[in-house]
Formats: structure tokens, C-alpha cells, sequence
């Protein structure tokens, strides 16, 4: 690519969030260059956890049955203190829960992002180009200007793009580029993470993942996929982080659960886990996604989830653009939307972290006395989207559920890429959504019990759903359906 080329999309960055929004944005047609500075896909495992929204995510584009089976469901987590008294327990009931997939799953993200970047490349739309960085971003009034190198042959070259997209990491170019500033939540602790393959079975260290509430020294394990374990250890002051990644002290921090007869050490990593959110996600033609935009502790397995729900508002806002179907001021709700969202999880994390965090013994003694008694039963936040492309007195805002239809067939498969109106038996008529023609809406009758209970529980008769699964809105009756409609597509024509 030395001579100047012309795409919809480019992204800066190509790790597990710039894979999936290209695989996304293939599915809206779009054409994506995307640059990235590795060689490779890293093989060596960092982020492990989904929940059942981003397993929908990934059922819409159409891996979800190829990825679970490299997967491992999550059973839940506790948080026990120092004497292994249980304090909170998180539990992830058993079977298909809202979202149509289990609660949680565990993956090997090496694995994830191979898969994400092949299915990229099978679409013919996306061109992955490795060992190639991005060092000027000029915007012009309908397109930009990237210069790059390519790091292989020492070569210059330019793209002209639509559209860049930052999935560049929490120390983004393209944010850089914006002049985005982070917002800081004030929470920057240093961890040592520790990644074991296991040599042989060890079914004693349990399927949940556990967070000691130790005051001397904070720890969580995590079972991985197969023989994979991880533990991740606070670092206390002073410490030194070349001194604790060394194999004798790493396996004196893990001898209270394993020994080198148990397993080998696969990776140790010191990471300050950082609570941060940009003010400014979009700048024009340029934009920022998944850690460039916002960055979050651990203990909730939020941060890749956070960039996925990043991908998925944006990928059919930038298809409708590009097809005409929407103006370009649709972007405008890109973060008005995601902001106040991921801003939600992050503090509900904040709050476990200081739970688990907590280094005072007095302090520690006095929360064990709170909660030992009756363990705090923990659920993850449930918010709305921001203030965005929907009408809040509608029901919009809210992630819509996915139940299973009567062929057995999940709700978003009849739905696909597109917008859905999941309507009750026989309230749809020839005339309902006319004005739609040509906007991808899929109308489908609830023909099941659980697509029945769901309207029943939104004490409505009729659902739109948005492609990235959230609720553009719900309504009562014929009249109301046909108000739902008219005003829904006036939104997001904007």
C-alpha cells in the first residue's frame, strides 16, 4: 500500500477490539484498512473474560458457536477474607440466562483474536496490514489523510479513509491525534499477574474465581480455559517488579495454592490498573473505542466487554451513514450514549476494588464483621444507555433480552445485522412498518412463552431493537406501534 488507497474505515490498532469492529463493519459492507504494529497476534494471554452481551455480539457476526467451543463458562466469584470467610458472592446462574448465552465465559484471548482477524480477512473487506504504524492523521472536510510506515521494509505510504477509528490502547495515537483528554477516577494500584499452565489435574482450586480480601496481601485467582490458571497479586509498597517476577519469588507468592510439580509459569506481568475515561470520543472523522477511550480494574472482567459495546454503537451508525440512510450527526451519540455507560461499570468495579483492596487491618476487620454474617449476594449494573439516538420515554436505552423463539432458533439470528420489532401475535399489519422499506427491519411475532413474558415484563406489545441489541424503544397497541415506527426512524435519519 505505498500508493495512495481509499477505504470507508481505517483503524488505528488491531487487537482483540479493532478485530471485531472490523469484523463488524465488514458486515455493514464497509471496506477497512487497519494498521497495527506487531508482527503478530501476542501469544501470550492478557484479557479472559466475556459476559452473555458480548457473546451476543459475537453470535451477531457469527462466531459465537465456533468460539464457545474453545471457551470455559464462568461458575461466578466470591470474595472471602483473610480467614476465607465468605463476604460477597457473585453467582452466574446455571443455563442460557437473558442475553440467550451463559452469564460469563472464560477464553484464551491469542485464540479470540485469531479467530476475530480470520473472519475479518474471509469477508474480503478488511485488509489487516502488520508491522505498519500510523505517524500523521490529517483530517480534510469529507475524509482523512493517514501517513504510515511500514515497519518490515522501511517504506512511507498514505491512505485516504472516511472514517479512523482509535482502537490503539490506553496510550492511543489517534487520541492523541483528537487532543482527548482522560477524566481520572483516582485508582492506580499496581498488580503482579501470573499466568500457570497446569501439569496435572488440580480440581481442588474450584471453577470460581475467588478474591482474598487480605489485608497483608490482596490476590485473585481466575480458572482460565484447559489447563490455564491465573492469579493476580497486589504489589505492596517499595516492591520491586523485576525482583517479584522472578521464578523463585513468583513461586514462593504462589505456594499457598501450587507448587512447580503442579504447574509451569506461562507469563508473569506488573500491571497498574488504571480507572480512566476520555472526554471527548469523537473529533470529526476521528474517533477512539475500547481501551483508547476508557480504562477499568479487573475485578469485574469489564474491560474488553467495555470495547466490544464500543464496536457494536458504532459499526451500524457508520453503515447507515455510508449508505446514506442516516446523517453524519448520528455519530453525535456515540459517546453521549457509551460514556455514561461504561462510566456506571467502572464505578460499580471501583467499589469491589476497594472491597478487595483494602490494606488496613482495622478497616479489614470491620468489613469482615459487616458482611461475614449475612454475604452481600452482588449483581452487575444493568444501565441504560446515555442520552443517545433513542427516545427514553419510549423504553428506549435498555439492553433488550434475547429469548428463544419457537423453532428453537435465538431471537437475533431471525433478526440479523439490521434493526428487529419483535411484535405480539397478530398486532402487525401490512402497513406497520412500510415507512421502513429499504432500512433493514426484520419483524418478527413472538411465537414463544419466553418472547411472551419478555413484552409482558416490559408491559409492552411491541419491541424495536436497535442492531447493537439495545431498545430503540417499545409500544401499546396498533397506534402506539405505528408512533414507535414513525418516530424511531425520524431518530436515527437524525
Amino acid at each position: 500500500m505505498s500508493e495512495l488507497n481509499h477505504v470507508d474505515v481505517a483503524l488505528v490498532g488491531y487487537g482483540p477490539v479493532g478485530a471485531m469492529l472490523a469484523c463488524q463493519l465488514a458486515q455493514q459492507g464497509l471496506t477497512v484498512v487497519a494498521f497495527e504494529r506487531e508482527a503478530a497476534v501476542y501469544s501470550l494471554p492478557r484479557a479472559i473474560a466475556l459476559d452473555s452481551e458480548c457473546m451476543r455480539m459475537m453470535q451477531a457476526v457469527g462466531l459465537a458457536d465456533r468460539l464457545q467451543a474453545e471457551m470455559t463458562i464462568g461458575r461466578g466469584m466470591r470474595f472471602v477474607n483473610a480467614q476465607g470467610d465468605l463476604l460477597i458472592e457473585w453467582s452466574r446462574p446455571p443455563g442460557f440466562g437473558p442475553q440467550g448465552w451463559h452469564p460469563s465465559y472464560r477464553y484464551h484471548q491469542p485464540t479470540l483474536e485469531a479467530t476475530l482477524g480470520d473472519h475479518a480477512a474471509r469477508s474480503g473487506q478488511v485488509t489487516a496490514l502488520r508491522r505498519h504504524e500510523v505517524f500523521a492523521i490529517d483530517p480534510e472536510e469529507d475524509h482523512v489523510n493517514l501517513r504510515f510506515e511500514d515497519l518490515n521494509h522501511g517504506r512511507l505510504g498514505q491512505v485516504q479513509a472516511r472514517w479512523v477509528i482509535g482502537c490503539d490502547g490506553a496510550r492511543s495515537t489517534v487520541r492523541r491525534f483528537m487532543g482527548t483528554e482522560l477524566d481520572d477516577l483516582q485508582s492506580h494500584e499496581r498488580w503482579l499477574v501470573i499466568d500457570v499452565l497446569l501439569k496435572r489435574e488440580r480440581p481442588d482450586l474450584g471453577d470460581w474465581s475467588i478474591q482474598y480480601c487480605d489485608p497483608q496481601r490482596p490476590a485473585t485467582y481466575v480458572k482460565g480455559t484447559g489447563v490455564r490458571r491465573r492469579w493476580e497479586l497486589m504489589m505492596l509498597p517499595g516492591e520491586d517488579a523485576a525482583a517479584m517476577t522472578r521464578p523463585e519469588a513468583l513461586w514462593a507468592l504462589l505456594s499457598r495454592w501450587i507448587t512447580p510439580e503442579d504447574a509451569e509459569l506461562e507469563r508473569p506481568a506488573v500491571y497498574t490498573f488504571h480507572s480512566v475515561v476520555a472526554r471527548g470520543w469523537r473529533h470529526g472523522r476521528l474517533m477512539i473505542a475500547g481501551d483508547a477511550a476508557h480504562q477499568t480494574p479487573p475485578f469485574m472482567g469489564q474491560g474488553l466487554c467495555a470495547g466490544i459495546r464500543d464496536t457494536a454503537n458504532l459499526a451500524w451508525k457508520l453503515g447507515r451513514i455510508e449508505r446514506g440512510a442516516s446523517a453524519p450527526t448520528l455519530l453525535d451519540t456515540y459517546e453521549s450514549e457509551r460514556s455514561p455507560h461504561v462510566r456506571a461499570f467502572i464505578e460499580a468495579t471501583l467499589n469491589l476494588g476497594r472491597v478487595i483492596q483494602e490494606r488496613d487491618p482495622q478497616a479489614a476487620a470491620e468489613r469482615d464483621a459487616r458482611w461475614r454474617a449475612q454475604p452481600l449476594q452482588f449483581a452487575a449494573p444493568q444501565p441504560a444507555l446515555g442520552a443517545g439516538a433513542f427516545d427514553a420515554a419510549s423504553g428506549g436505552g435498555r439492553l433488550s433480552e434475547q429469548p428463544f423463539l419457537a423453532s428453537g432458533a435465538r431471537m437475533d439470528d431471525r433478526i440479523g445485522a439490521g434493526f428487529g420489532l419483535l411484535v405480539r401475535p397478530g398486532l402487525s399489519g401490512p402497513d406497520a412498518s412500510r415507512g421502513w422499506a429499504g432500512h433493514e427491519l426484520a419483524t418478527l411475532e413472538a411465537d414463544s412463552p419466553a418472547a411472551i413474558d419478555w413484552l409482558d415484563r416490559l408491559n409492552a406489545d411491541a419491541a424495536l431493537i436497535r442492531p447493537d441489541r439495545y431498545l430503540l424503544g417499545t409500544a401499546t397497541g396498533r397506534q402506539g406501534l405505528e408512533r414507535l415506527l414513525r418516530e424511531g426512524l425520524d431518530i436515527i435519519r437524525r
